[in-house]
């Protein structure tokens, strides 16, 4: 109980925060990149869409990488939303701790549902990034903002 109270607490923190980058949004309305994306945009977040295969998505400039937005966007993200396979978060985290310690930004890696990398969580927080993995941002928002509505 205690764990999961820790672990709303952290998910709080993570959803106050307003610019969030999804890493692997997909340019199909049926995956659930672009269902978490298009649902995260209609809540008042910020969406920066990662995927180096388009040019926009859900009417927001993409960009290839992280490291290759301009600079003045990548001093806005917040979150890094990653909807990649696990075996390839790690660079991933790693463009977000270069990020860090340029702009002080991003402050969370968030790991979509299913997607877990131990090594990449631990070289995140030891660069002060928080992390939560293996868990969905849409559903955790849904969840939380019913919880405060009861």
């Amino acid at each position: 109980m205690l764990l999961e109270t820790l672990m709303d607490e952290k998910i709080k923190l993570v959803l106050k925060c307003k610019t969030i980058a999804i890493v692997g949004l997909s340019r199909d309305p049926s995956k659930d990149s672009y269902k978490v994306a298009e649902y995260l945009k209609k809540n008042g977040y910020r969406i920066i869409p990662v995927n180096p295969f388009a040019g926009e998505i859900l009417g927001e400039k993409c960009f290839k990488s992280l490291l290759e937005a301009p600079e003045e966007v990548q001093k806005t993200i917040e979150v890094v939303d990653i909807f990649r396979p696990s075996e390839e978060v790690h660079p991933i985290v790693e463009q977000a701790v270069r990020l860090k310690q340029k702009h002080g930004n991003p402050l969370f890696i968030w790991m979509q549902l299913g997607i877990v990398n131990t090594q990449a969580a631990e070289l995140a927080e030891k660069n002060g990034l928080t992390v939560i993995m293996d868990r969905c941002m849409m559903i955790e928002h849904k969840r939380l903002t019913r919880m405060q509505r009861s």
